[in-house]
């Protein structure tokens, strides 16, 4: 029998907790349900996707969004956030202030990755920093359930932010990666990477999750605490950093 997620088009991960693989970029949204207050992980590259994802989650949860968790500044993960007015947003510390200098850069990224001119621009001048910047760790409540929020980076950016959900009744954690870990293609390494410090944000993030975890990447399958490993080892070769 399909869950309500399922039903709805996304893949349940464990209780409370979904993701979705948007079309397009294949970038995961992932969502976090709690008694009291509501999750969601990334929000799409425009402000169509954002209110998309909006309506399925108040769909099958029957209540909104409260909290917004951005893993790092790219155009497919934030794009979309304006669509969630009235929320709380949280980033790694220095998210905001670049997302408030690089709006253009932002425009002209999603623009060149295929998203319409008008579409980019509405989305880039409507960009919603984050409230709330996470140096270290950050637990956010949300009722019967606590989301850690963790500052692992730099690595893939200079702002990377993974999210944990500590797993209950017998279930595994669940760490939110973002574009830290990417199962279906090579770990994209553009100019905003810091590729000598990503192995050791890979050892951060293992750290955060542990061997049982299901670390879920920013494109592509979930995946466990061996294929992250393997993957901090090819960045490793790939970038010539000594094993730590």
């Amino acid at each position: 029998m399909h869950t309500a997620w399922e039903e709805a088009g996304w893949e349940q991960l464990g209780d409370g907790v979904a993701r979705r693989r948007m079309p397009g970029w294949d970038e995961t949204i992932g969502v976090i349900a709690g008694t009291t207050g509501v999750m969601i992980v990334d929000t799409g590259a425009t402000l169509r996707d954002g209110a998309d994802l909006r309506r399925a989650i108040r769909g099958v949860l029957g209540r909104g969004v409260t909290h917004v968790a951005l893993t790092h500044p790219h155009f497919d993960h934030v794009l979309g956030t304006a669509a969630f007015a009235g929320v709380e947003v949280f980033g790694a510390a220095g998210l905001g202030e670049l997302l408030r200098r690089g709006k253009d850069g932002l425009r002209h990224d999603a623009m060149r990755h295929g998203v319409g001119r008008d579409a980019a621009a509405e989305a880039a001048d409507l960009l919603v920093a984050p409230h709330h910047h996470v140096h270290d760790q950050l637990t956010v409540e949300l009722g019967d359930r606590q989301v850690l929020l963790a500052n692992v980076g730099p690595g893939h950016t200079a702002h990377d932010l993974a999210v944990l959900v500590p797993g209950r009744g017998g279930s595994p954690e669940i760490v939110f990666c973002g574009d830290l870990v990417e199962e279906s293609g090579e770990p994209q390494a553009g100019p905003d990477a810091l590729p000598q410090r990503w192995p050791g944000a890979l050892d951060r993030l293992l750290s955060l999750g542990g061997e049982d975890a299901r670390y879920v990447p920013g494109h592509g399958a979930v995946v466990d605490a061996a294929f992250v490993r393997a993957q901090r080892d090819a960045l490793a070769a790939r970038f010539g950093v000594a094993p730590s």
